[in-house]
Parts: C-alpha cells; structure tokens; sequence
C-alpha cells in the first residue's frame, strides 16, 4: 500500500468517515476512489448551492461560481476522509428539499383560496 505499514494503514482506514470508508471499501483502487468521493462532495455541493443560495445570474457568472465552488470542492475533499462532509451536505441538502417542498405546497394552497 504505497509502502505504508499495516498498522499505519489500518489506523488510517478506521479513522475514515462513514461515506469515504464504504467508498474506499468497493472503489477498484485507491485513486478512483478519491476520485469518487471529489465527485460526491462537488455534487452534493452543487445540489445545496442551487437549492439554497442560486438566483437567476447570466451564464458568465454561473461559470465562475461554479469554478470556484470546484476549487473548494478540493479542500473540502480533503476533509471528507476524515470528516462527515458528505454526510453534511446530504443533511443540508434534505432540508433545503423539505423547505423547498413546503414552499411550493404553501404557495399553491394560497393560490388556490385567491
């Protein structure tokens, strides 16, 4: 394992997060795997960014938000190995739905009674 000790390696893997455990546990290898768990986390990033904070902006300017929201996606991947982020934004990411959900369910009954 890279010339990793089979003590160090398994102290490394019991201190995983949840999801970046079970990721590393049926990835093929260990470089698919990271690449997995950026994907998730840039997703998933994605997903709270649009369903959160997003407004209607112009093509140009999407770009470079979503260029920058790569590029922390990075630095949040690094921490994903060891800390729940991705448990985080799929936490964040059900409660922005249930919100937005009761939102749209509230504006049809209102305008239903006008």
């Amino acid at each position: 394992m890279y010339g990793m000790r089979v003590e160090d390696s398994e102290m490394v893997y019991n201190r995983l997060s949840g999801t970046a455990r079970i990721i590393y546990e049926y990835a093929p290898n260990f470089t698919t795997a990271g690449y997995i768990l950026f994907a998730l986390v840039f997703i998933m990033s994605a997903i709270v960014y649009k369903l959160g904070f997003a407004r209607k902006i112009g093509f140009g300017r999407n770009v470079i938000i979503y260029t920058f929201l790569f590029i922390g996606c990075i630095i949040l991947t690094f921490l994903a190995f060891f800390l729940p982020i991705v448990e985080g934004l799929f936490v964040a990411a059900a409660i922005l739905i249930i919100y937005r959900v009761r939102r749209m369910n509230e504006h049809k009954k209102d305008s239903v009674t006008q």
